[in-house]
């Protein structure tokens, strides 16, 4: 029996083979007046069969009544459909599109013999469904569910589609109507799937980026992403009732407000920067202190009947503000107390550039803002570079130009260690760095570099046996031993090979997070990867701050593959890492 859902399938079927044939009826009537005389006569019955079957299509599917209940007034939806049904249904769907496949491959196929293999394909492949669908009736729990919908298209929109489609089939038409420009055209292709990608995948970082620049309550809004982000203006304001001052703790610099006299000259102070301790008291002399402004942010409301402009100088628990007003110019430097809610911020188009320094204080003291993070992630990145370089080079050197006993069985034995997960060798190697007492410390993370890289020694070894032994002939004729070859001759030869390793490893180095997280404990150990991951359970709920903080760990990597991208691209080409 034929169902709603059916019709509704058959329907968006038809309309969508509908649309298809008509753009093809449209490339076809474009290379009927645009190609060569020679083809006007395939062009033209292409033309008018597509232009048929899309006047076909098209019609069946709206005559059907499941069809026409999806428009209505002024809104034209184009219908889509999904089957939601278990495996064995999609099995046997499948298997029957291959009989159709095969079927038409077969009325195609060049001679007699060819026919007769797609035709027994065609029965393999239904003898598939046939299984599938016994499967799927053996089970009676087995439903298949339709999903209905459309994609809402006004009048104008419609419109203006459909003539951007055909312009750009017409462009596409005009572009390849010669031999001389079917290479521009298929550039144009190229080029517009390049750019349409790299806005696809470029749009995270962009969202991460705005994201860094943002004030609070940007971060959400009712009418989706904002992607231009606005700031809030603020002047310096020194408070008299309340000032703020400057002093220093353990050679760092904090802000705070006087909140007890201990005696003549000693105050107590409360810390309200850097917010890593903020709340934290101290006590300091009074002439050490530093009297600093505050950041007040500058709002509008309606005070009296009169529209005025100030600064916020005091914000009450209910949510009431106390404005200093700056205009006009009669009411200057009154004060009123606004109630909640009526106050609006004064914004502009601008970066909140704030969200970096203050990512930055809510940081542990004993890491300087940052610093001692830096400096663990680049003393690891360095170490991991030379070792990872040196011990692969000269390891793959010696398994491509030396003769020893042994070669062969140790080569396959080193390239048998790339099988092992990294998850089996895990434990064993933590009981290694706990005997050696390398706990909560960075040799963990950067000794074994020295020890080489089973894939890097087999990728540069198969660059090494490329290399023509006549150089390292005439090298060894001047009197080159096998490390002044390696050092001077050899090693140039792979530049290439030595920038991917290179830029690998960078990359392996910086980000990596599972081996702090198991060696180190203390924050003054660890690398920038492990704080990043801190910081986000820490400060999760403060997008702004958490987005600046993972640009500030993401400029180096940026860097350096901008800086070397030459190299790097040469190296894929020649290796083959492209996929890795």
């Amino acid at each position: 029996m034929i169902t709603t859902n059916l019709l509704y399938a058959l329907g968006t079927l038809a309309i969508w083979l509908g649309w298809y044939m008509l753009f093809r009826g449209v490339w076809f009537g474009f290379q009927l007046f645009t190609g060569p005389a020679t083809t006007r006569d395939a062009n033209r019955r292409a033309m008018l069969t597509s232009v048929a079957l899309a006047a076909l299509g098209l019609a069946l599917g709206w005559l059907l009544p499941p069809m026409r209940e999806t428009s209505t007034e002024g809104v034209w939806r184009l219908p889509i459909v999904w089957f939601v049904m278990p495996f064995t249904a999609w099995g046997a769907v499948v298997a029957l599109l291959m009989v159709g496949v095969r079927f038409v491959q077969a009325a195609q196929a060049l001679n007699g013999r060819e026919a007769l293999g797609k035709h027994k394909a065609a029965g393999i492949w239904l003898l598939v469904a046939i299984g599938f669908s016994v499967l799927y009736f053996r089970e009676p729990a087995n439903t298949i569910a339709v999903l209905k919908g459309g994609i809402p298209f006004g009048i104008n929109t419609a419109v203006v589609t459909l003539l951007l489609l055909v312009a750009g089939v017409g462009a596409m038409a005009f572009a390849a109507r010669s031999t001389a420009t079917r290479g521009f055209a298929k550039g144009i292709v190229v080029q517009a799937a390049l750019i349409a990608g790299s806005f696809v995948f470029g749009l995270p970082f962009a969202y991460l980026l705005i994201t860094s620049f943002k004030e609070d309550r940007d971060m959400s809004s009712p009418e989706g992403i904002i992607w231009v982000p606005r700031v809030t203006e603020r002047v310096d304001y020194f408070d008299p009732r309340q000032p703020m001052y400057e002093a220093s703790l353990n050679g760092q610099m904090v802000e705070g407000v006087i909140i007890e006299e201990l005696d003549a000259d000693r105050v107590k102070i409360d810390i309200y920067r850097p917010l890593s301790i903020r709340g934290v008291t101290m006590d300091t002399l009074r002439s050490e202190l530093k009297e600093v402004p505050r950041k007040a942010e500058v709002v509008t409301a309606n005070a009296d009947g009169t529209s005025i402009r100030g600064i916020v100088i005091e914000d009450f628990e209910d949510g009431r503000k106390k404005v200093k007003i700056q205009q006009p110019a009669e009411l200057k430097d009154q004060e009123r107390i606004i109630p909640a809610g009526e106050t609006e911020p004064v914004r502009h188009i601008g970066l909140n550039v704030r969200n970096y320094p203050e990512s930055l204080s809510y940081l542990p003291p004993e890491t300087q803002f940052g610093l001692v993070y830096l400096k663990n992630t680049l003393l690891l990145v360095v170490l991991s570079i030379i070792g990872t370089l040196f011990s692969s080079s000269i390891v793959s050197y010696a398994f491509s130009r030396m003769r020893f006993p042994g070669r062969g069985p140790l080569f396959s034995l080193m390239l048998a260690t790339m099988m092992l997960p990294g998850a089996v060798t895990l434990l064993p190697q933590f009981l290694i760095f706990r005997s050696l007492g390398w706990i909560d410390t960075l040799y963990p993370l950067w000794v074994p570099a020295f020890f080489g890289s089973a894939f890097n020694i087999f990728l540069l070894r198969q660059f090494f046996m490329n290399i023509p032994m006549e150089l390292e002939d005439a090298a060894k004729i001047d009197g080159c031993s096998y490390l002044r070859t390696f050092w001077s001759i050899m090693l140039p030869q792979i530049k290439p090979a030595l920038a991917v390793i290179f830029i690998w490893t960078f990359m392996g180095a910086w980000n990596n997070f599972m081996g702090p997280l198991i060696y180190i404990n203390s924050p003054e150990n660890m690398p920038l990867s492990y704080a990043l991951q801190l910081f986000a359970s820490d400060r999760g709920g403060e997008p702004g701050y958490l987005m600046a903080f993972a640009t500030l760990t993401m400029v180096p990597v940026l860097a350096i593959f901008f800086f070397f991208q030459r190299y790097f691209i040469e190296g894929v080409a020649l290796s083959g890492l492209g996929g890795r």
